[in-house]
């Protein structure tokens, strides 16, 4: 849920032009990596929860994507944004060694 607010807080920077582009992009991926992760604990199943944990893992690399291609083109804070990707790199991992542990 960190990721998803310094990923959002990122983006209060962004220009107007880009809120229903990149802002909008970014702010759902980020939001979708816990959501998934909750939805994926809460059906009950070790197979499901993989099935979602993947999905948020995907929606990391969605959002490290986006981030990257925002600070490449001078939108936002290059600072905040080199933090988001970090961050989403971390996130990654974290996932990845849930993944494994469940397999």
């Amino acid at each position: 849920m960190d990721l998803a607010v310094i990923a959002r807080d990122a983006t209060e920077t962004f220009p107007r032009d880009e809120r229903f582009e990149l802002t909008r992009q970014i702010r759902r991926a980020a939001a979708s990596i816990p959501s998934n992760i909750a939805e994926g604990a809460g059906r009950g199943s070790d197979k499901d929860f993989r099935r979602f944990l993947r999905i948020a893992y995907g929606s990391a690399c969605e959002l490290e994507t986006q981030v990257r291609l925002a600070a490449r083109c001078a939108i936002g804070d290059g600072s905040e944004l080199d933090q988001v990707a970090q961050r989403c790199d971390r996130v990654r991992a974290l996932l990845s060694g849930l993944i494994k542990s469940l397999d």
